[in-house]
C-alpha cells in the first residue's frame, strides 16, 4: 500500500552531551514528546537533527533509535540527503535497512548542480533504493531553489515519490506544486509560517522546526482545518508564526529550539559546534516567547 504522508511532523533534534556526543536516552525522552503533542509522524536526521554535523553512524544510531522507540506508532521519515548521489545512496540503503517508512532527500549541496544533474541525481537514487521518497526543497541552506518542473518530472515518473517539502516559503510555489502533483503526491510546508495556508492552497502536511518545540500547537492548525473550524486554526497559526519568527528568523534556529525545549524541562542537550548555545539576552527572549504563546512542557 502506498505510504500517505499528510498532519504536522517535527524534523526533530538530535540531542548531544556536553562532549557532543549522541545522547540516546535524552532522544528517547524527547520522542514521547512529540508523540504526546500530536505529531503526525517524525523525521530524522533533517536540517533541525544537524545532519550535516552527524557520522554515518551516528545517523544510524539516531534512526535505529526512532525506529526503535516509535514502535510503529507513527511513520519515521529519515533524511538521507548529502552533497553526493552516491552517498546520497549510501544513506538511503541505510534508512531502508533501519526499519523508515520513507527517505527525506535533499537537494545536493555545495556545488550547484543544474538541471540535468538534479534529474540524474533523483533518478540514480530512486532506481538504487526501493523505499519511498519526499524530495526536499530548501534554498537557505542549498543555495538554490528545486524547480516544480523538476519535481513534476520525477513525481509522474517514479511512484517511489510519496511527497515533496518545500522550504522555500513561497506560497505560490507551494500552490502551484499542489495544483499540478498534488492529487498523486503530498505537498508539505517546510516553513512554520505556512502550515495552514498549505493545507488551504491543497497541501497535506507540514514538517516545521517548530513542531520540536510545539508540537501540540502545530498539530491543532491541521485538527482544526480538517474540522472545518478556521477560527480556531488560525489562532493555532499565530501562535506558531511567532514562535517561528523568535526561534527560526531571529536567530541560529539549532541553537533556539534546543535551548526553547530546555526550558520547556526536555532534554534538547547542546548544539554541536561551530554552533554556540544562545547568550542570556537571547536565551530571555526565547523565554519571553514560549510564555507569550503558553508552549506546552
Amino acid at each position: 500500500m502506498r505510504l500517505s504522508i499528510e498532519g504536522v511532523m517535527p524534523p526533530h533534534i538530535t540531542p548531544f552531551d556536553k562532549d557532543e556526543e549522541v545522547d540516546e536516552a535524552a532522544l528517547r525522552k524527547l520522542i514521547h514528546f512529540w508523540l504526546d503533542g500530536g505529531a503526525s509522524g517524525l523525521v530524522s536526521c533533517g536540517s533541525n537533527g544537524e545532519a550535516p554535523y552527524l557520522t554515518r553512524d551516528e545517523r544510524r544510531k539516531v534512526i535505529q533509535t526512532v525506529v526503535d522507540e516509535v514502535d510503529g506508532k507513527v511513520p519515521v521519515i529519515a533524511g538521507t540527503g548529502a552533497p553526493s548521489t552516491r552517498e546520497t545512496i549510501v544513506y538511503t540503503k541505510d534508512a531502508k535497512e533501519l526499519g523508515a517508512d520513507a527517505a527525506l532527500i535533499v537537494s545536493p549541496y555545495y556545488f550547484k548542480p543544474d538541471k540535468k544533474e538534479l534529474l540524474q541525481h533523483y533518478k540514480a537514487v530512486l532506481e538504487a533504493v526501493d523505499i519511498p521518497v519526499i524530495l526536499y526543497n530548501v534554498p537557505k541552506f542549498t543555495g538554490y531553489n528545486l524547480e516544480p518542473s523538476i519535481i513534476v518530472q520525477l513525481a509522474n515518473e517514479y511512484d517511489q515519490i510519496v511527497a515533496v517539502k518545500d522550504s522555500g516559503g513561497s506560497i505560490g510555489q507551494i500552490s502551484d506544486l499542489a495544483s499540478q502533483v498534488g492529487g498523486r503526491i503530498s505537498v508539505l510546508s517546510g516553513s512554520g509560517d505556512l502550515i495552514l495556508p498549505t493545507f488551504v492552497m491543497g497541501g497535506k502536511g507540514a514538517i516545521v522546526a517548530v513542531a520540536i518545540v510545539a508540537p501540540s500547537i502545530c498539530a491543532d492548525i491541521y485538527r482544526f482545518f480538517k474540522k472545518k473550524d478556521v477560527e480556531r486554526a488560525v489562532e493555532a497559526q499565530r501562535k506558531a508564526l511567532r514562535l517561528n519568527e523568535v526561534l527560526i528568523r531571529r536567530f541560529n534556529q539549532i541553537s533556539s529550539v534546543k535551548e526553547a525545549l530546555s526550558q520547556l524541562g526536555q532534554p534538547a542537550g547542546y548544539p554541536r559546534r561551530p554552533s554556540l548555545p544562545l547568550d542570556e539576552e537571547s536565551r530571555q527572549e526565547v523565554r519571553k516567547v514560549l510564555s507569550e504563546i503558553s508552549v506546552k512542557k
